[in-house]
């Protein structure tokens, strides 16, 4: 490079770093590297391989091929305790702390601090260490509170005062500001520039372009697990237009070619919905017949606001009608009884019983419809076989446990199931995640033809060819309120990814 990064010491070098998933290349051929004292900045938007390199570099995954070059050691793969050992500390958006002991206790908890006697915890040597770390970065934060009681901006300062009690090399911040008001991620980028100082290589993820490009030193984009470019702030501008565009634009052909179908007159409607004190409401409707896509950034309040709507999630305040009849649901069993079902991204905990066969997964919500007092076991499984038929459900037979099915087939297990109870409005979050991209179509295929059928769909999804090819609207969610509104006309990709942004 022509610049003064020459001048520094390069700590981290990842060289042709791929790692697939079913049916998924989250990376391919994955170069990057990081010098000392520099804020090295990942940008891209959901799925682009983000979540997956920075677990790669912190061992929670290991790579198909490549290698990792940390000071002068090769590796082919990390594990939690040899990223540690070398220097990588990684803060997650998730809580990983102690939510019961104080922030001092959470920031050295695992290390060694003790007293002159070394048999005892000294807590006061803990809370001076603490309060000293804060002042050198610039933090206000009381280090003696209960970590459950603290903002949620200070407990995310905690998480990162932890990482660098460890004296790392390498410092991941994924989303470090997701907390914070638009007013006080000033004060988080004061401080990752002030860790940098310290010689700290920092990797840096964010999907907010203005953040990033006050924070960074170079900017590297990705898409669909490969690198578009990486910008250097020495040689060039950054631009956020030209950042945004860079992450978008994949071919026509990565989309499905959706079937249209006429829709009909509203018939869901959700009132007023806030999920905290201190959120914006919620209000929209679907129609009959319609898919509408729910897009946002992981944390933005996607899965909260569909759980809410299946009396699932504790909300503020809100209503929700189905033709003109308040059906607002206190718990889950009183949603299925109005209609509406939740297929959950997690099919395999809370979608389907693992262990059971695939005609008992089918009709467990719907027993009532076998017989009051004994199960007419011969009906049960003439419905089973008929949905099996419908949906193309790949199994030998009704009696295999749905675990030994592929990802794809059990998902229209768990659409069949909510078929055969009859409800009429599907709620689906991630319908897609984990199955490879002949499955997906079959699932695609299944949903418009719910949908032409009568069924309205929401569709949580943080794919956009799979939003953009499905939805006839699309709500943007962004700090757990409606950021955008996209009818058919307006959704493409660039106009999601200004709504993830906080545009209008």
């Amino acid at each position: 490079m022509e610049n003064n990064l020459l001048e520094k010491e390069k700590i981290l070098d990842v060289k042709n770093l791929s790692k697939e998933f079913p049916g998924v290349k989250a990376l391919t051929d994955f170069n990057f590297d990081l010098y000392k004292g520099e804020v090295h900045c990942l940008v891209g938007e959901n799925g682009a391989g983000k979540s997956t390199f920075i677990k790669l570099l912190s061992g929670a995954f290991q790579p198909d091929n490549g290698e990792m070059i940390i000071g002068s050691e090769n590796h082919k793969f990390f594990t939690p305790q040899m990223a540690r050992r070398l220097g990588i500390q990684t803060v997650y958006q998730e809580d990983v702390l102690v939510p019961q002991i104080t922030a001092a206790e959470n920031i050295f908890l695992g290390t060694e601090l003790v007293n002159s006697k070394k048999f005892f915890v000294s807590y006061k040597a803990i809370m001076n260490q603490a309060n000293e770390l804060a002042q050198q970065l610039g933090i206000s934060l009381r280090v003696g509170e209960i970590y459950e009681r603290l903002s949620p901006p200070d407990q995310q300062f905690v998480k990162i005062l932890k990482a660098l009690a460890q004296k790392p090399k390498v410092l991941i911040l994924d989303e470090p500001t997701q907390a914070f008001n638009i007013n006080d991620i000033g004060l988080v980028i004061q401080m990752v520039k002030r860790i940098s100082k310290e010689g700290v290589g920092v990797i840096y993820i964010a999907h907010d372009l203005d953040e990033i490009i006050e924070v960074a030193d170079r900017v590297t984009v990705l898409r669909d697990g490969v690198i578009i470019k990486t910008h250097n702030k020495i040689l060039e501008t950054f631009k956020p237009d030209l950042l945004a565009k860079e992450m978008i634009g994949r071919p026509v052909d990565l989309f499905y070619k959706k079937k249209e179908s006429p829709v009909g007159d509203y018939v869901f409607e959700v009132c007023d919905l806030k999920l905290k004190e201190s959120s914006m409401p919620i209000n929209f409707k679907v129609r009959q017949g319609e898919i509408l896509g729910i897009a946002g950034l992981k944390g933005a309040g996607r899965s909260e606001i569909a759980r809410a709507i299946f009396g699932a999630y504790r909300k503020h305040q809100g209503k929700v009608f189905y033709k003109g009849k308040d059906i607002t649901p206190e718990n889950p069993i009183q949603a299925v009884k109005s209609g509406i079902a939740l297929l959950t991204e997690s099919k395999n905990v809370d979608g389907l019983f693992m262990g059971m066969p695939v005609d008992q997964n089918i009709t467990v919500v719907g027993l009532d419809s076998l017989g009051k007092f004994f199960l007419n076991l011969k009906k049960e499984r003439k419905l089973s076989r008929d949905y099996v038929k419908k949906l193309n459900i790949k199994t030998p037979s009704l009696d295999k446990e749905v675990k030994f099915l592929s990802g794809g087939n059990q998902q229209k297990v768990v659409l069949a199931k909510w078929l055969f109870k009859g409800v009429n409005i599907l709620i689906v979050d991630e319908p897609t995640h984990g199955i490879d991209v002949n499955a997906k179509t079959e699932v695609y295929e299944l949903f418009t033809e719910l949908a032409a059928s009568g069924k309205s769909i929401i569709m949580i999804s943080s794919e956009m060819p799979e939003l953009i090819s499905l939805s006839d609207r699309i709500i943007i969610i962004r700090n757990y309120g409606i950021s955008k509104v996209l009818d058919k006309s307006e959704i493409n990709e660039e106009n999601i990814l200004s709504g993830f942004m906080g545009g209008n």
